[in-house]
């Protein structure tokens, strides 16, 4: 759930053996804090850890209001209400598997200081996160239906109560992706379908509509008033803001795309 208000804490630790030597308090749950290496990660990521108890006597050096405070799968976004060095994230992550049992792992990061760790990284060819192999359920009312083949992935049949793809978590829909060509779309929000289409993708932790054409192919259809179809979508994107509509060029990247989408929510969620 995300937050608005509220303030970001930065103290320093009383505890002079402590290697962590800065206290955060973040305004989500009920206040998460953390024991950090430096008060803002300005050149690397900052390693992080939970505090048990908030000291008392702890110094506080800094409290910033809060834009925006929320989570996403196993990271916390935090943006500040200030204009420089406001916007950075927290990664919760496990030990490796492997290893011995361990505390979870915390990492503060900002774009910059992940661009420094992975300089001219390029996007990856190799398969998606999640496991090996991924199960991918297809509507069995999808005609055409993406093989994704070449992907370590295991297709199955099923009547899919929204959307065209989905993968699961027990008997729970986990996310799903629904799949329009650009007359399918342009059908679906003329007579009114896609809306209701929506309102039941929305009840999902994950989901999207992914389109097999440019966004300017939406502005040049023929029949219909420039920009009307684009307003349109503008305003579904806001009476829906947790299921975008993505337009991916072709038929190829739109797989490409679900297929990614589709193992980055098992990935984030389903663990």
């Amino acid at each position: 759930m995300a937050h608005a208000g509220g303030t970001f804490l930065v103290a320093r630790n009383p505890d002079p053996d402590s290697s962590l030597p800065y206290l955060l308090r973040l305004p989500i749950d009920g206040g998460i804090e953390l024991k950090a290496r430096a008060p803002w990660p300005a050149t690397a990521r900052v390693y992080c850890h939970p505090v048990d108890d908030w000291p008392t006597g702890a110094e506080t050096l800094e409290e910033v209001p809060v834009r925006h405070c929320g989570r996403r799968g196993k990271a916390i976004d935090l943006t500040l209400d200030r204009a420089r060095n406001n916007r950075s994230q927290f990664i919760f992550t496990e030990p490796h598997t492997g290893r011995p049992s361990g505390r979870q792992m915390i990492f503060w990061q900002t774009a910059r200081t992940v661009r420094r760790a992975r300089p001219g990284q390029r996007a990856p060819t190799r398969r998606a996160p999640g496991p090996r192999t991924l199960t991918i359920e297809v509507d069995s009312r999808e005609r055409y239906p993406y093989k994704f083949a070449g992907r370590d992935v295991e297709c199955r049949r099923s009547a899919l109560p929204c959307g065209d793809y989905a993968v699961r978590l027990g008997d729970r829909v986990l996310a799903a992706v629904e799949r329009k060509t650009l007359e399918d779309y342009i059908h679906s929000i003329v007579d009114g379908s896609l809306p209701f289409a929506l309102s039941e993708l929305a009840t999902l932790p994950s989901a999207i509509v992914v389109v097999e054409a440019r966004y300017s192919q939406l502005l040049n259809a023929p029949r219909v008033q420039p920009g009307w179809l684009a307003e349109l979508t503008a305003r579904l994107h806001v009476r829906y803001p947790n299921v975008p509509t993505v337009f991916c060029d072709s038929r190829k990247l739109a797989e490409d795309f679900a297929h990614r989408f589709l193992a980055a929510a098992v990935a984030e969620q389903g663990a």
